[in-house]
């Protein structure tokens, strides 16, 4: 250790808080790495959990549509058809999670195709069981063949999920190696950083120590020259002041005398004559603040009025600080701000602040009464009139009958319009997450979603390649749904729907009265169909909450799909517009900032 006092000015200790850092930095961009490494490990690890889960839910509700087939066949009881009816919507959600999950492995999404055939083929059996064991079209011969038929179906999906776990297993099996090889080398890292940041720190320390007295004598001169740059005090709106504590000294910087309106020097600075300049209502206050720096040597920071010369009431805020010269002397060293636009601004905040809340708290109202006050009652309504059996039914007069269906109808409706709120209200408030993300990825996703409503109508969608965007990914899933649902929904009678998607990279100069100039490029994404249209006086209505062109009987929905649409527009900083020619279809253009 005959080396350490060599180490006795600030070069050696620039020497050492260099070597130091570096050091430092180094290890902690190898710990860095490090975490880096076991996280995505442990990201690894979870992903295959979650395919294994959601291939057991996928498992379960086929043999909860199973179960529900046979309890209906043998009992013709309706009630054993919920099972299977909601089983469709559990298997799509779970094959469209694992397409996500298994993305980048082609081996696991050419398994989930083959399975998601099989799938097929087994609705498919269903469908044929319950027709040949229906009365009116009973095939003994018939049933027992597809009966059988989706015993071997069953099987095979069971054969392909139990291989699609396998390889799940064998990918956990590596990832979990991989794992406990990095979290072993975790506590090595935090104690070979930690010893060598305590070691430079004991040098620094040491060398600190030495030179602590040589730099509080230039600490006084530097902190008192810094506070006294006459130019800067103008363009801030702030002053200076020093007030030596034994020989009740003050001394202002001119911007002192000029916040008070008057001339530079115009008056001897003592604690009586600034006390002239406060505001009557804040005198005694500041008075007694005066007086606590005799006695505390300190001044925190007070808020106050001044009367100017020219009769103009501002806003002050003062602090101080205590400084200790060499020979012991005490001098307090404060500063002055005008803060009046300060304080304007933060009046005129604080009142909408106070709206926000209030509407924030409207909001929050909303979305409790929707979520459970409203669904409440209305799940009650929909359970009691699907208690309701056929034989109930049969007892009941035509009236009832059609009072019954129309309360039914009425409530399903219900159920959509608070969903669909509740939807829109989620748009506004949930958390904002942008991922770079591929839009052909999300538009698939889309397509699934609206799989059935296309078959059914024969509808034909082309799309171009989209760009990859950093959007809120189930956002945009939702505007490409609503946009395509819009199109399949309003479409001409006898013509099936034909759906064009494409997209462009354009300038925002190109749309000077439309889009954002301080953005250069956006994404123009059209949507455009061969439906029924609307009248294009109705173009930019058809985007507020509630507005519909047509009446709920002729076709369904609660006037909210396009507004949500606006509102997904408007959280990426970006644009929606329509067009339309009635009889001949509809253009629906979003600009995506680039």
């Amino acid at each position: 250790m005959k080396w350490l006092p060599k180490f006795n000015s600030s070069n050696s200790l620039r020497v050492i808080f260099v070597i130091a850092v570096f050091i430092l930095l180094f290890l902690s961009s190898i710990a860095y790495k490090h975490n880096q490494d076991l996280n995505e490990s442990s990201k690894l690890v979870m992903h295959t959990y979650e395919i294994n889960i959601q291939l057991e839910r996928l498992m379960s509700a086929i043999k909860d549509a199973e179960t529900g087939q046979r309890g209906y066949i043998i009992t013709r009881n309706n009630r054993f058809l919920s099972p299977y009816l909601y089983s469709r919507d559990k298997v799509n959600t779970s094959f469209i999670t694992l397409k996500k999950l298994t993305a980048d492995n082609a081996r696991q999404q050419q398994n989930l195709r083959k399975l998601f055939k099989l799938i097929i083929q087994r609705f498919t059996s269903f469908e044929n069981c319950f027709k040949y064991s229906d009365p009116k079209t009973y095939d003994k011969r018939r049933l027992d063949n597809y009966m059988f038929g989706g015993r071997i179906l069953m099987e095979n999906i069971r054969f392909q999920v139990d291989k699609m776990n396998d390889i799940e297993k064998e990918y956990l099996q590596k990832r979990l190696k991989i794992y406990d090889e990095e979290i072993s080398l975790g506590p090595v890292f935090s104690i070979s950083l930690f010893l060598t940041a305590l070691t430079f720190i004991i040098l620094a320390y040491r060398q600190i120590s030495r030179d602590i007295h040589r730099l509080m004598v230039y600490n006084k001169k530097l902190l008192i020259s810094s506070r006294l740059m006459a130019e800067s005090e103008i363009t801030g709106k702030f002053s200076t002041w020093q007030w030596d504590l034994d020989t009740q000294k003050i001394d202002y910087s001119d911007n002192q005398y000029r916040l008070l309106g008057v001339k530079p020097n115009s008056f001897v600075p003592e604690k009586e004559t600034f006390l002239e300049y406060v505001h009557p209502d804040d005198r005694d206050a500041i008075a007694n603040s005066m007086d606590g720096i005799l006695n505390k040597k300190q001044l925190p920071f007070i808020y106050y009025k001044v009367l100017r010369a020219d009769h103009e009431i501002r806003h002050f805020k003062s602090t101080g600080k205590l400084l200790t010269d060499q020979q012991g002397g005490k001098i307090l060293l404060g500063i002055n701000f005008d803060i009046t636009d300060e304080h304007l601004l933060n009046i005129e905040l604080q009142e909408r602040n106070d709206e926000l809340e209030k509407s924030n708290k409207e909001l929050a109202s909303f979305n409790h009464v929707a979520s459970h006050d409203l669904q409440e009652p209305l799940r009650k309504i929909q359970t009691f009139i699907s208690r309701v059996s056929d034989a109930d039914k049969a007892v009941l007069s035509d009236s009832a009958k059609e009072y019954l269906n129309k309360i039914e109808a009425s409530a399903k409706r219900m159920r959509v319009l608070i969903d669909d709120l509740l939807l829109f209200s989620r748009t506004n408030t949930t958390k904002k997450e942008f991922i770079k993300t591929n839009l052909n990825d999300i538009f698939e996703n889309a397509k699934s979603e609206l799989t059935e409503v296309i078959d059914e109508k024969k509808a034909t969608i082309t799309v171009s390649k989209l760009p990859k965007l950093s959007v809120i990914p189930y956002q945009i899933e939702q505007l490409f749904i609503n946009l395509i649902g819009n199109s399949l929904k309003y479409n001409r009678p006898g013509i099936a729907p034909e759906i064009q998607v494409e997209s462009e990279k354009v300038n925002s100069a190109d749309y000077h009265n439309l889009l954002d100039q301080n953005v250069k490029k956006y994404h123009k994404i059209t949507f455009k169909d061969n439906g029924m249209g609307f009248d294009p006086q109705f173009k930019e209505t058809i985007f507020v909450l509630f507005q519909r062109l047509h009446s709920k009987t002729d076709y369904p929905g609660t006037g909210i799909g396009l507004a949500i649409c606006k509102k997904i527009a408007d959280n990426h900083k970006g644009y929606i517009i329509a067009d339309s020619t009635p009889d001949e279809g509809s253009l629906f253009t979003v600009f995506l900032p680039d």
